[in-house]
């Protein structure tokens, strides 16, 4: 009997792609299953190979999946780049069906392939203008012939203003560009006309979202303009509707795709232009395996399929502002004006904030107020001994959570009810340190009794029905004040907001992180221009910091310059960083692990070594924890020297963006 030998990458796990054995010829890309060690899993065939030395298991079944070559060159790269197996790496696409596959090869060989879209920059004549209007007329001849009949249940036609126009000019000419622009600017319309010239070339569009608290305005914002030719992916979608979405996807008849990092990684042949909306949101950033940012997976996607990637943010990173071209949009659709109140207080509801909440519901207006801390308080603290209640698996205090009448762990979600004494002294007062949400909650239900408010955070918004239904009954006005913490940012657009108040930003402006600066004025920003969209707006800022916040408030952009020169040379995106993380229930192997990473890592000359010792929260989940932080002048050279060391337990984040 012939034998046919394959290389296959075992979905999820971390080992090496293994050798297997089939009576029959399969394609490579396609889905198997096979065993190992007596266990069913799936893999994935990564290449034909001669006969081993060695006995093989056979492939079990072939499944009627593929990856296709595309997404096989990606996940190499995400092996490669940002540490991990073949076989993880997979894991992040979603695979084409087989008849898929089948179909698109004799669509490609019958010549079936859509017009490529020409960036202007590429084009023979280079004209952005005149581009621009040979695309405007085929978009009002496709609507006006019902050639593209996908499109027939759109209801608003979108009327760019001049600078708007000349922002879409400047998108088309690069084939990678940043939408810098204020919020309120009208960023989602020039997505939208961007995307409408894409579809008349026959390609689809990809927008990310940096998670599911952006999506339901903007569903209904492009769903109104696009119909059914719009749709949407995430988490949180019933199995029942990701099938039909991915029907949907197969058969053509969705054209936009909108979600999360995940969005990125959808069975889409023919992807025309990636969005990546908020490039400056941290949800980006997988914290998990592979470590992988999805902005700049989409760049490099970009890239490889020389199609256009359109980066926007009203608040974009240092590093896309240093390396991408980009346009400034700036004011918004109504001339109104932000007035920032500074308090140098501690993290507490003052009188002045009891005032400005009164006086703002009085006036018939709504308002948000943004506190950085979930449940009621971050720790609780014997007054008597000192002592933090903390997590028994994590070096961290617990959370009071007094609906639930509990300390909860938001690390590991440990649960506890709440002691009456201290457990160390047993004899001291628990008392709480930090404002939270559910408390100020109470707080204005007791001072303001005909306040309609709702708090806003993930202990009660748990589901996108949930965040929906909040999102429509502020809409609807029968919500006066939303408290709550960073899901106030997340692009939410309401006009009628007049107030502010941010609390808590200096804990933000004080954590260890090259990026705090950033953060914490980032953050600011975002929360303000929730207010003052169609009405003058007060900012209510609870700060020591007036000093480094006051004159970046009207100009982001002059920020960036001067942290540009602040990181010169230290930190990106002039130099790479990577952290490689020791993980063990036993402290001591995991330290051993680190001690001898160090040993070979400090060899070599091209990698600078920045720091390394336990990690700030040395304990999560029952394990201690240890890590390592190193810098260099290029990727290639970390890469290069962590491949040289891998440990059995080191886990590597590639461009880090949390230290703790």
């Amino acid at each position: 009997m012939n034998l046919f030998y394959y290389t296959i990458a075992l979905l999820g796990n971390p080992l090496d792609p293994l050798t297997y054995s089939s009576t029959r010829q399969l394609p490579i890309g396609s889905k198997v299953g096979v065993t190992l060690s007596h266990r069913s899993c799936e893999g994935v065939i990564l290449s034909d190979v001669e006969k081993p030395f060695f006995q093989t298991q056979p492939i079990v079944e072939a499944l009627s999946f593929t990856y296709s070559d595309f997404q096989r060159k990606i996940s190499h790269f995400v092996a490669t780049y940002y540490g991990c197996s073949m076989g993880e790496a997979l894991t992040l696409f979603v695979p084409f069906p087989n008849d898929v596959v089948n179909n698109e090869i004799r669509h490609s060989r019958e010549g079936g392939n859509p017009a490529k879209l020409v960036p202007a920059e590429e084009n023979g004549n280079g004209d952005a203008n005149e581009q621009e209007h040979s695309h405007s007329t085929e978009w009002e001849r496709a609507k006006t012939s019902s050639q593209i009949p996908t499109y027939a249940g759109m209801t608003i036609d979108i009327t760019l203003s001049p600078t708007q126009n000349e922002a879409l000019n400047f998108l088309r000419s690069h084939p990678l560009a940043l939408l810098f622009g204020d919020t309120g600017a009208g960023k989602s319309e020039i997505y939208m006309k961007r995307m409408e010239e894409i579809l008349c070339a026959g390609k689809r569009a990809v927008l990310l979202l940096p998670e599911i608290a952006l999506t339901p305005q903007m569903e209904s914002r492009f769903k109104a303009h696009f119909g059914e030719a719009f749709v949407l992916w995430h988490s949180k979608m019933t199995p029942k509707q990701k099938t039909l979405t991915l029907e949907k996807i197969h058969t053509g008849t969705a054209h936009i795709i909108a979600g999360p990092r995940s969005a990125l990684f959808l069975p889409i042949h023919d992807m025309g232009l990636i969005i990546v909306d908020e490039e400056h949101d941290e949800s980006y950033k997988s914290s998990s395996r592979p470590r992988y940012h999805a902005r700049d997976m989409a760049i490099y996607m970009g890239k490889l399929l020389s199609i256009p990637v359109i980066l926007g943010s009203a608040t974009p990173s240092v590093t896309s502002y240093a390396k991408v071209p980009f346009f400034r949009l700036r004011g918004g659709y109504y001339p109104t004006h932000r007035t920032f109140v500074f308090e140098p207080s501690l993290e507490t509801l003052s009188p002045l904030m009891d005032e400005a909440v009164a006086r703002n519901y009085h006036a018939g207006h709504q308002g948000i107020v943004f506190i950085p801390t979930r449940a009621n308080f971050k720790t609780m603290v014997c007054d008597g001994c000192g002592t933090t209640l903390e997590c028994p698996f994590c070096s961290v205090g617990m959370s009071l959570h007094k609906n639930a009448r509990a300390l909860k762990c938001h690390y590991c979600n440990y649960t506890e009810m709440i002691p009456s004494v201290c457990p160390k002294c047993h004899s001291g007062h628990l008392s709480s340190l930090r404002l939270g949400t559910a408390e100020a909650l109470a707080h204005f239900e007791t001072t303001l009794p005909a306040l309609k408010v709702q708090q806003f955070d993930r202990d009660v918004i748990t589901t996108q029905t949930k965040l929906i239904d909040v999102l429509k009954r502020f809409n609807h006005r029968e919500i006066d004040l939303l408290v709550g913490t960073q899901m106030l940012s997340k692009g939410h657009d309401y006009h009628d907001i007049a107030l502010a108040v941010v609390m808590g930003i200096d804990h933000l402006l004080g954590q260890t992180d090259y990026r705090a600066r950033e953060k914490a004025l980032s953050l600011l920003l975002q929360i303000a221009g929730r207010s003052g969209r169609k009405h003058d707006s007060t900012v209510m800022v609870q700060s020591f910091n007036e000093s480094f916040f006051r004159p970046y408030l009207d100009d982001y952009e002059r920020f960036l310059q001067e942290e540009l020169r602040h990181r010169q040379g230290r930190y990106p995106p002039y130099t790479k960083l990577a952290r490689l993380l020791f993980a063990h229930t036993n402290g001591t192997k995991a330290k051993a692990q680190m001690d001898s990473a160090l040993a070979h890592l400090r060899t070599i000359v091209s990698v600078e070594i920045v720091g390394y010792g336990a990690s700030p929260i040395e304990k999560i989940g029952s394990k201690y924890r240890f890590q390592i932080l190193l810098r260099s002048l290029k990727s290639t050279d970390v890469i290069r020297a962590i491949k040289a060391i891998k440990p059995p337990i080191m886990e590597i984040d590639m461009d880090p963006i949390e230290f703790t």
